[in-house]
């Protein structure tokens, strides 16, 4: 049976052939031309046709609509690589796979590395530092000079330290025979050697484009669910332990991205009537976010809307203490409007009986 992929949920898709399928899969793993041209030794010629005619078929634009239908049709799963090795049937009767990217890096949570498949220790925590800041700068070189300041900042070492750490990695994390097989080096720095890693901080956002196409579509069910998975990449606090003003930076910054996702899916089951599935999430949000004054007035709308006036109420006069006791000052205006919204009844009652609905 040959094997043909086509756009889910689109009417009148077109089949690939096997040799297309396996193009698109491998430009799905990060791959550039040359570099699938070798692992399906092909030329970079026939790469480029098959891929101009994956594009035809399938009515993509460019290249990255490309990858985001390899995620949509299954082909290749975010935060997982890809989904099994695609066999690819040559001349007599042969098969070869394309391999995803076999080195892994989590920042979504205590730093993670896996190499085929395997849990690496990468060293000390400054050393883990350096291939965080690396791995956050996908496409472009960090200068040593960068290193040194991201993650030492004041306390600036003695020595080459950043060679001896890029080195200590290039060995940890070596593919094949080559020891700069992961690390390159050029002229302006240090970078990941590009199609070779899967960073889940670059599938979280390609999961938070892909949702926010779907509500473009006015897809509210596959937005959510597209949501759901990108904050299921999150694993605790990003870059947890990692000393540096970067890895601080990126730890806040990361850290608002998740309640800013959060927030989106919550406004997003609201809108579709899932009441009870808005305010789970946003309860548990505000506990971890007790001062967050939009989590506090979003909760209390989606309280409000479910007939829960007196919960509602009781979510302003909590936050309210806790801006008192802890900050010296008093609940903002969104707070105040979902109070006035809350004692008024606006809408009271509305969702009952719709948390389920699609």
């Amino acid at each position: 049976m040959p094997t043909t992929t086509a756009a889910q949920g689109s009417p009148g898709s077109t089949v690939l052939t096997a040799e297309e399928r396996e193009v698109l899969h491998a430009l799905g793993c990060g791959l550039g031309d040359a570099e699938i041209a070798a692992v399906l030794a092909l030329s970079e010629q026939v790469v480029a046709e098959r891929l101009g005619r994956v594009l035809g078929k399938l009515g993509l634009r460019d290249r990255a609509a490309a990858i985001v239908h390899a995620f949509d049709c299954g082909l290749v799963v975010p935060g997982q690589g890809p989904r099994g090795p695609v066999p690819a049937t040559v001349a007599g009767g042969r098969t070869r796979t394309v391999a995803g990217p076999r080195l892994r890096v989590s920042v979504l949570g205590p730093l993670r590395t896996t190499l085929a498949g395997r849990v690496v220790d990468v060293g000390p925590v400054r050393q883990q530092a350096v291939l965080a800041a690396l791995a956050l700068s996908p496409g472009r070189s960090v200068s040593r000079r960068r290193l040194l300041d991201d993650v030492w900042g004041r306390e600036m070492p003695d020595g080459n330290v950043v060679p001896v750490y890029v080195y200590r990695l290039r060995k940890i994390l070596r593919l094949g025979e080559r020891p700069d097989s992961v690390i390159r080096r050029d002229r302006y720095g240090y970078g990941l050697v590009r199609g070779v890693a899967e960073v889940d901080v670059l599938c979280m956002e390609d999961l938070v484009t892909r949702s926010a196409e779907a509500e473009r579509a006015g897809d509210l069910p596959g937005a959510v669910r597209l949501c759901d998975r990108a904050l299921e990449l999150f694993r605790g606090e990003p870059l947890t332990g990692l000393p540096g003003p970067f890895a601080e930076s990126e730890r806040l910054r990361l850290t608002q991205r998740r309640v800013a996702l959060a927030q989106r899916r919550a406004d997003w089951l609201l809108r579709l009537g899932r009441h009870l599935e808005a305010i789970t999430g946003l309860s548990a949000l505000a506990l971890e976010e007790p001062l967050n004054e939009p989590v506090a007035a979003m909760l209390m709308h989606a309280l409000r809307r479910d007939g829960r006036r007196a919960e509602a109420l009781a979510v302003f006069d909590r936050v309210g203490r806790r801006l008192a006791e802890d900050l010296g000052v008093a609940p903002g205006e969104a707070l105040l409007r979902a109070r006035r919204a809350a004692l008024r009844g606006d809408g009271a009652g509305t969702g009952r009986g719709r948390a389920g609905a699609a």
